[in-house]
């Protein structure tokens, strides 16, 4: 696995034309959220707050996979009216935005390269991304809400390949976790692992300024030397 550095960047970033990424734990920190928003769920319903193992599950997965794993069958409709009551807007205070995310999306726009969003998040997304003033950056964004098979089944990923019209190899998915590989790996992109050097990876990225810096090291591309080429 490569360590990214910018001393030596690594060639296949010169290669790369489009990057898919992961939401939670990769472009925003929600950890909190995430353990709030379900907290209150099970608190609607006269029930204890999520276990540290119930909130690393909840972090990862779509919104109907977590609400089973945590509520009991015999007590999903109370949850779900519970859930609909919940105003998601009140959770964005508690979503930080990742440090040196929006230079990094930048200098790949500036460079040409497609971005995209796949997150198992069912249907916050889109809002999300508005809210972060970050949604210009993604086309597609393709959530848990919008496919038969959530991660780490590959369809949302081909779905991505397909709209840009690019070869497997040209486009890499950065991810924070286990399901983010084993997507990537399904779907026949490069894997580049965020903030977690345990997961088997082309690249691992430590944090976005340092991925900004390998980039800043790349040969300049035509898309750079063409006036306005940061807007998008």
């Amino acid at each position: 696995m490569y360590v990214c550095n910018p001393a030596s960047p690594p060639d296949f970033l010169s290669r790369i034309k489009g990057v898919v990424f992961d939401c939670d734990g990769v472009l925003v920190d929600s950890r909190d959220a995430n353990r709030m928003y379900y907290n209150l769920i099970r608190e609607g319903i006269g029930m204890l707050p999520i276990t540290p193992e119930e909130e690393d599950y909840v972090h990862m997965h779509s919104v109907n996979e977590c609400l089973a794993r945590i509520i009991p069958h015999e007590r999903m409709e109370e949850a779900q009216e519970v859930r609909r009551n919940l105003n998601y807007a009140d959770i964005y205070p508690y979503i930080y935005i990742e440090d040196g995310l929006t230079d990094v999306l930048a200098a790949f726009a500036a460079r040409g390269v497609r971005l995209a969003v796949h997150t198992n998040r069912t249907n916050t997304v889109d809002n999300l991304l508005k809210h972060l003033e970050i949604d210009r950056y993604f086309h597609p964004v393709i959530s848990a809400g919008s496919l038969k098979r959530p991660k780490p089944d590959p369809e949302g990923v081909r779905i991505i390949l397909s709209d840009w019209d690019l070869p497997r190899e040209s486009v890499a998915y950065i991810g924070d976790s286990a399901l983010d590989e084993r997507t990537a790996l399904a779907a026949g992109v490069g894997f580049w692992a965020y903030k977690n050097p345990g997961l088997a990876a082309a690249m691992y990225v430590p944090d976005f300024p340092t991925l900004l810096a390998c980039l800043d090291g790349l040969p300049a591309t035509a898309k750079d030397c063409q006036t306005g080429n940061s807007s998008i």
